[in-house]
């Protein structure tokens, strides 16, 4: 029987296989970055930073429900100038980094980016919509791809890393943004951000849970619409698709890549599964393509729409 190859190349950077740790989780440290590598993932993407410090909202930031969680952090982050000391030499974490950079506003990217050139980050990964966050969800209520095509057009200028556009489920003309950015320079699509924002009350207390009041859906309520996103998305753009939303299993990594994504996003899950998922979710994906005779990752994507 031939060998299970979970291997790919992502914007020409080589993962051991399809999962990446997805940011916001895990990722405010080199150490953190480690310990997930030591755990099984093909790649890791530290918290999103930006120019300056923010403390983020108050506990509670982060809640589960029946159907999944709901997070409101707020972009918590040391900034910049700290980031650019905690990620000066990264080489020795062991698979490749994606540096995950926010802002208000196009320049607010092109500093952050700027001044964490000097670190051997492997790709950068701006997210263009944040459901929980005052400022920082601008493309998230735009809805607009032009916007979209700006930002993505700014960032292209100033790196030549691969450069990976995370969008919104909540936008109505998702394969038009998703365009936009393939058109000003963008290598791959992450898909998708949180959705929402939603709400869950303590009927005791007799007021919302999250200390913000709402926060992003994540977990098992994001997955069917991250899987749609993905799939259409799929037909819209050429470059690859890194799909991301209520991943925790081998089956749900399957089905992200049949639906178009060359590459899988995993952060909730680490809170249903441990820090090992990523191990867990390769190991089933594996049993899973032997029991179906696929021998690789790239035999799988996108056949769900053949």
């Amino acid at each position: 029987m031939p060998k299970i190859d979970l291997s790919i190349n992502l914007c020409n950077i080589k993962l051991a296989n399809p999962t990446i740790l997805a940011s916001g989780i895990l990722g405010t440290t080199k150490a953190l970055l480690k310990r997930v590598v030591e755990n099984g993932v093909g790649a890791v993407t530290i918290k999103s930073v930006s120019t300056e410090p923010r403390e983020g909202h108050k506990n509670p930031t982060v809640i589960t429900f029946e159907g999944g969680m709901l997070n409101a952090v707020g972009y918590s982050n040391p900034g910049v100038d700290a980031a650019a000391i905690e990620f000066a030499s990264i080489e020795d974490v062991g698979a490749p980094v994606i540096a995950s950079v926010i802002g208000t506003q196009k320049e607010d990217f092109v500093q952050v980016i700027n001044r964490l050139s000097k670190s051997k980050f492997s790709a950068i990964e701006i997210p263009l919509s944040c459901p929980h966050t005052p400022g920082f969800g601008m493309l998230a209520e735009q809805g607009t791809p032009q916007a979209t095509f700006d930002i993505t057009s700014a960032v292209r200028k100033v790196t030549k890393l691969p450069l990976f556009v995370k969008i919104s489920p909540n936008i109505p003309e998702i394969c038009t943004v998703a365009k936009a950015a393939e058109d000003a320079g963008a290598d791959a699509i992450t898909a998708v951000n949180s959705m929402g924002p939603g709400m869950v009350i303590n009927i005791e207390a007799q007021k919302p849970v999250l200390s913000f009041k709402v926060g992003g859906v994540t977990g098992d309520a994001l997955r069917p619409i991250a899987i749609r996103c993905v799939y259409d998305i799929y037909k819209a753009v050429k470059i690859p698709i890194i799909g991301v939303g209520g991943i925790s299993t081998g089956r749900h990594a399957i089905e992200m890549i049949m639906a178009g994504a060359s590459a899988i996003g995993i952060g909730t899950g680490i809170y249903y599964r441990g820090i090992d998922v990523f191990k867990k979710v390769c190991e089933e994906m594996t049993q899973w393509m032997q029991e179906n005779g696929f021998y690789s990752i790239n035999s799988i994507v996108g056949i769900a729409h053949d």
